[in-house]
């Protein structure tokens, strides 16, 4: 049987303060910002995927008459996002990280040899560097 799914096209994450989240995902990780809507979202491109940050008190009331029909939604507490990056380029990643002040968590090396990093975003969600053969994705 052939898988139906082609692969992840979006995630999400929760931020209440989307000012900080813009600070940190375009400007400290330089993810190139697809759009934003007032204090309800905020998109960014993120290699072959969109990566959208939704405020969560907005996103969780009712959609409005004649809006897209989006069901409402949210999150409480941290939530968590794998980002790909190759091994060259984690140390370049770390740099970045820690000249904005972000605190890496754990930096180390999976059983099958892939690096993963963890640190926090503003808003408390946990966010991981790691190298594509982590899942043998290479």
């Amino acid at each position: 049987m052939t898988q139906p799914l082609e692969g992840i096209l979006e995630t999400a994450l929760y931020a209440v303060d989307l000012d900080a989240a813009e600070a940190f995902y375009g400007g400290v990780l330089g993810l190139e910002k697809a759009t934003r809507h007032g204090n309800r979202h905020l998109f960014y491109r993120c290699g072959g995927g969109m990566l959208l940050i939704f405020n969560p008190d907005e996103t969780a009331e009712p959609v409005p008459a004649g809006a897209l029909p989006v069901p409402s939604h949210g999150a409480t507490g941290p939530g968590h996002v794998c980002f790909r990056v190759r091994g060259e380029r984690m140390d370049r990643i770390i740099e970045r990280l820690q000249e904005a002040g972000v605190a890496i968590e754990s930096d180390f090396r999976w059983p099958n040899g892939a690096r993963s990093i963890y640190f926090r975003d503003p808003a408390g969600n946990s966010l991981e560097c790691a190298e594509p053969r982590l899942w043998n994705l290479e």
